[in-house]
């Protein structure tokens, strides 16, 4: 009786750690007056190195990323307020060149080439991918082979693609596409040198080269989506559609947020396949808000005006990526704050 209460006492030797916290909740004893001293000395020499340590990793990509990216940008900045004078010297014309830009037609098509054909390889881009990932989903070896080959247009240069479709485009009645057209009793087409199907024509390039990309997407979102869902509505009668709209697409919607401001951005930048493709050809009807500051620039060499042109390019992005950002994170800041109400 008396080992017990040596054992069990609260003052015993075998009273650890634990006992405090059983006791009053205050956790473990305290440090020794000596152990403090040493542990601030240790915190304050280590606590500066750890600090510093991630920024001088991050020194030479933020400083080449300062000097290419953050300088060009303000110089281009600067220029679009200004009608550059090369060996003469800026002169100021304030919002002149912003005038241009929003009143001249050239600049007004442009803007409008640029949105429907974003527009269009968007929603084309995202269609096709969603279809490939639900056919090419699962874990068949097989499977891997024919997602390579679909996803070979991703990694493939842009001057590969664009001249392999130059190929495909060909106008006469032999070529690739005019030959399918063929066979389904249609007439060959221009492609590439009518002005009604040129920019067409240059979408379903854009859509075939991203759609890949949106694919790979979605199929690493498909696997994350719970199978007992399937099985529940699959006892609970829903055929196949109705399991893709109720079941499937929701899961989805984190990876069309991602996709849609992905695709939207690229949409808007569009710059090679134009230019190598059409060169904004023929009569201007390719011609791209890219494609129209690039030849102002460094083929009329009115530098101010382009910079301009390219300043409105990067606001309509920045204000595209805030807005599809917020509408992003409205559902999940209403359901937070559901949640909070609900405790």
């Amino acid at each position: 009786m008396a080992a017990a209460e040596v054992t069990a006492g609260p003052a015993g030797p075998a009273a650890g750690p634990g006992a405090d916290a059983a006791a009053g909740g205050r956790g473990p004893a305290r440090r020794s007056p000596d152990a403090g001293p040493r542990t601030r000395a240790h915190r304050w020499w280590h606590r500066p190195a750890g600090g510093l340590t991630p920024w001088l990793f991050l020194a030479p990509a933020l400083l080449l990323f300062g000097l290419f990216k953050f300088l060009p940008m303000a110089r281009a900045l600067e220029m679009s307020f200004h009608e550059v004078r090369p060996y003469l010297g800026d002169r100021w014309v304030g919002g002149a060149n912003y005038q241009q830009v929003v009143t001249d037609d050239a600049f007004l098509q442009a803007i409008w080439h640029t949105v429907l054909l974003a527009a269009g390889q968007t929603g084309g881009s995202l269609a096709v991918g969603l279809v490939l990932a639900l056919l090419l989903e699962g874990s068949a070896r097989h499977l891997w082979i024919v997602r390579t080959a679909v996803f070979l247009p991703v990694v493939t240069a842009m001057a590969v693609v664009a001249e392999v479709w130059r190929i495909l485009y060909h106008p006469a009645a032999g070529g690739a596409v005019n030959t399918l057209l063929g066979w389904l009793g249609l007439g060959p087409s221009q492609f590439l040198n009518d002005p009604d199907t040129a920019l067409w024509s240059v979408m379903g390039v854009g859509i075939w080269r991203g759609a890949p990309y949106d694919m790979m997407i979605f199929l690493a979102a498909l696997a994350g989506v719970d199978r007992t869902l399937y099985e529940a509505s699959a006892v609970d009668g829903a055929g196949v559609p109705r399991r893709l709209w109720h079941v499937t697409l929701p899961a989805l919607r984190p990876a069309f947020a991602v996709l849609l401001t992905l695709a939207a951005l690229r949409g808007l930048r569009v710059f090679t396949e134009i230019f190598l493709l059409t060169n904004g050809g023929p009569n201007g009807s390719t011609e791209v808000l890219m494609t129209l500051v690039y030849k102002l620039g460094l083929e009329r060499n009115e530098l101010g005006v382009a910079a301009a042109g390219s300043t409105v390019l990067l606001g309509a992005t920045a204000v595209l990526t805030v807005a599809l950002r917020a509408r992003r994170g409205e559902p999940g800041g209403r359901r937070r704050g559901a949640g909070r109400a609900g405790r």
